[in-house]
């Protein structure tokens, strides 16, 4: 189960569409995720279709599939073929865009920073990357490609961003950019845009735009690794919604195409007991989902790609399964559902991962009010902004400060963010600002060390990461805030 994060500036939440039939209404046609035991049986379409069902895709390397069915008794049905280990009502993900309300949002626009064409860098107002690179002395070490006489850029490694595509023309990324896939199929919510066009990874939101710049930017922005590549795998439509079987098969093609990290500043909640929906007497789980997250991180990991994730913006404490459960139903309980037993942050909680919470601009000891922590569960920090320190102690959304979010590349073709009145560029907060400096570091410590194994990457960001919160490995922080200087060198600061 996915939760409803901050915004269009977070990741994913989960829109509980699929069981909502109106009254008298005929079956409505009910998307499922399927885990097989071990390989996808050579017949799975006649399984499927003999259990009232048609496919729509198929994951042979995490034995998965996603399916559709307007049979009330298509799980029922399922049941009686052993080689299926799991298979769930799959729930529409989207991207919440609540805080896209200059009303709801209350605090005051930025104004005082100068437009693109006013302006040769935007270093001054970098304050997230000046402190991962220690004021830009990581670029003279490693920038994560090299640039011919001619001007064009040998990339040492690559970052494959999962998430809503990519302005290909922006100014900023566009030399970095060397390829990408739409997942997003034809006609998806009767939008005549979504054409199925594998090539159509052009960013409608503005999100994945966001966390390129933070990776790679390259011109008055600059990124972790100005010179990394970075490859745009668009699983959003344009309204924001995608599913569990899309962002898989983006892992596994990343993987097939051999980037060396992955960013997924996506993720939510899995309910890996049970809920329930109304009155009904049927039970669901997420268990499906878990299942073919966790493949789908093994494959890549074996294939050597560092995968690195967002760890949410719900402030809670993700070791607290309890808590979790709680917070599921007091959000969603309104729409008739029921949570009970264990849930899990998915993917933040999956082994072989790297999960990051966010710090922010103006604390040693606090990380960012929304974001969630876990001693267990987090493995570092790295600054992903937030409302500034008058508003940490007073929740008056009047006194937010949007200056302390964090700034990076946004489309040029969409209004301004309502943030601030900048074009092109875009002030955002959450733990998906965050996770791709992590991402970014990872890709540079790549093109520095190309032998390293993910396993070696994460230990090394890690192990010369800046200690911030209590001494040591902390719940808030983890092992500390991610540098890449002090990554490249050696050196604890």
């Amino acid at each position: 189960m996915y939760k409803k994060f901050l915004g269009l500036v977070v990741a994913i939440s989960l829109i509980t569409t699929t069981f909502l039939t109106p009254a008298g209404a005929a079956p409505a046609k009910k998307t499922f995720t399927i885990a097989f035991r071990q390989e996808i049986p050579s017949d799975y379409d006649l399984i499927i279709s003999k259990a009232g069902g048609q496919v729509l895709r198929v994951l042979p390397e995490v034995s998965g599939l996603e399916v559709q069915s307007d049979n009330p008794c298509f799980l029922d049905n399922l049941k009686m073929v052993k080689e299926i280990q799991a298979a769930d009502a799959a729930l529409t993900l989207s991207l919440n865009n609540q805080e896209l309300n200059p009303v709801a949002a209350q605090g005051q626009p930025v104004t005082d920073i100068p437009q693109g064409d006013q302006i040769h860098s935007y270093w001054d107002y970098q304050w997230d990357i000046q402190r991962v690179t220690h004021n830009g002395d990581s670029y003279a070490l490693e920038t994560g490609g090299v640039e011919n006489l001619n001007g064009t850029v040998i990339h040492k490694a690559t970052v494959g961003i999962i998430d809503s595509g990519i302005d290909l023309n922006h100014p900023d990324l566009k030399s970095n950019i060397i390829g990408g896939q739409n997942f997003v199929p034809a006609g998806a919510e009767g939008d005549p845009t979504e054409t199925g066009d594998p090539n159509d990874y052009r960013d409608r939101l503005g999100h994945g735009t966001h966390i390129a710049g933070l990776i790679a930017a390259n011109g008055k922005l600059k990124g972790i690794g100005p010179n990394l590549g970075i490859r745009a795998y668009r699983i959003f439509s344009a309204s924001g919604n995608t599913s569990t079987g899309q962002i898989i098969e983006a892992i596994l093609q990343g993987t097939k195409d051999k980037v060396d990290v992955i960013n997924m500043s996506v993720g939510g909640f899995d309910c890996i007991s049970r809920y329930t929906y109304l009155d009904e007497k049927n039970a669901y789980h997420d268990v499906t989902d878990a299942l073919l997250y966790r493949r789908a991180i093994q494959y890549a990991v074996a294939h050597n790609v560092t995968v690195v994730v967002a760890a949410g913006n719900e402030s809670l404490n993700l070791n607290n399964p309890r808590e979790i459960t709680n917070y599921l139903n007091q959000t969603y309980g309104y729409l008739g559902l029921q949570y009970k037993g264990a849930s899990r942050q998915i993917p933040g909680q999956i082994p072989g991962v790297i999960t990051v919470s966010s710090s922010n601009q103006w604390s040693k000891d606090k990380i960012a009010f929304y974001s969630n922590y876990g001693s267990r569960s987090i493995d570092v920090a790295a600054p992903g902004g937030d409302n500034g320190p008058i508003y940490d102690q007073t929740g008056d959304l009047s006194l937010q400060d949007f200056h302390y979010h964090t700034l990076s590349t946004y489309p040029t073709y969409l209004e301004p963010y309502y943030t601030s009145n900048l074009r092109g560029y875009a002030l955002l907060q959450g733990t998906s600002m965050a996770a791709p400096k992590v991402a970014g570091i990872a890709g540079v410590i790549k093109a520095h060390n190309p032998e390293l194994t993910p396993a070696q990457v994460t230990a090394l960001i890690q192990q010369t990461a800046v200690d911030l919160g209590k001494p040591g490995t902390d719940a808030l922080f983890g092992a500390g805030e991610a540098n890449i200087y002090t990554a490249l060198t050696g050196r604890r600061r």
